[in-house]
């Protein structure tokens, strides 16, 4: 099969190459998956996950990527709950191979079906943010209706996700981000938006949660902003500050498949839009003579021989 791989970390997305791979066994309560589309983030050339295993071995030549949609092409023993020509998408796990190839096993568990209404390239943009979003608003942030959010970065990924998620909720959502991203993050949703070069952030006053993307200097700030018994949830390590009388939250995303369901009947009835970019085919996605290389990866397959990839 066609796999991107990447062998040096100081290399990052510079040192992703096309190669060809044996096609993935399934093991114990895995199934094997024909990728139709699938993602990839720029960060992940940064993640320990992405060059050792558990037990912190090299496990190089890796292939990133963790979301995908597809068919399930096989089953592993006492696998349960899927069948063979079932579509699907989920989240693979951060220590194995990636989904930017053809095939990817993956634990059954990480995966739920995928409607046949749903575009795989649609299916595999809602995984990462779609579950960080909803484990950070209601797992870990609590959110009720009539509360107030900050949904930093309100135009990405994540921030989009947030910031619909928050308001089909009954929040109040303030997005930041840069000036230019303004009218994206409103037609997402977001009731009030602040540029975080020219803007002051503290003229929105005291909020229940914040959804902090970013951290450092804002992830400080946003602490301050926090009102008693709320929570300063964030995705990019513990917070440097706390709230004096709340919560501050770091947490990692997990794959579930109850909550995949949820969000992708969200997306069949119109609640949520996917925020995607531009589609390229799987041999573009590494770095070529040109010196392309993707800041944010979405794959496709239209046909058996043709995977592409998309990039934000």
């Amino acid at each position: 099969m066609k796999a991107i791989v990447v062998t040096d970390q100081a290399a990052g997305t510079a040192g992703m190459k096309l190669v060809e791979r044996p096609e993935p066994r399934p093991a114990i309560n895995d199934v094997v998956v024909q990728v139709h589309a699938s993602g990839f983030v720029p960060t992940e050339m940064a993640w320990p996950s992405t060059w050792t295993d558990r037990r912190d071995r090299d496990r190089t030549p890796s292939i990133p990527g963790h979301e995908l949609a597809g068919v399930v092409a096989a089953l592993g023993y006492g696998t349960t709950g899927l069948s063979v020509g079932q579509r699907v998408f989920g989240l693979a796990d951060w220590h194995r191979d990636g989904t930017l190839a053809e095939y990817v096993a993956i634990e059954a568990r990480n995966l739920a079906p995928l409607p046949g209404d749903v575009d795989f390239t649609v299916g595999a943009s809602l995984p990462i943010s779609g579950l960080t979003a909803w484990q950070g608003l209601f797992e870990h942030g609590r959110l009720r209706a009539g509360q107030s959010v900050i949904a930093h970065g309100a135009a990405g990924a994540v921030g989009s996700m947030v910031t619909q998620l928050a308001r089909l909720a009954g929040a109040h959502v303030i997005g930041t981000g840069r000036a230019a991203d303004r009218q994206k993050a409103l037609d997402f949703g977001a009731q009030e938006f602040v540029d975080l070069d020219s803007g002051t952030l503290e003229d929105v006053g005291s909020v229940d949660l914040v959804f902090d993307v970013i951290g450092g200097d804002i992830g400080k700030r946003s602490a301050r902003l926090i009102r008693p018994g709320g929570t300063l949830v964030s995705i990019v390590g513990p917070s440097e500050a706390r709230p004096v009388d709340g919560l501050a939250i770091d947490f990692v995303v997990e794959s579930d498949r109850a909550q995949l369901s949820e969000i992708v009947q969200r997306m069949r009835d119109g609640r949520l839009r996917t925020n995607i970019g531009s589609r390229l085919q799987l041999d573009r996605a590494a770095p070529g003579e040109d010196g392309h290389s993707c800041s944010s990866v979405r794959t496709e397959r239209r046909r058996p021989s043709s995977l592409r990839l998309s990039v934000e």
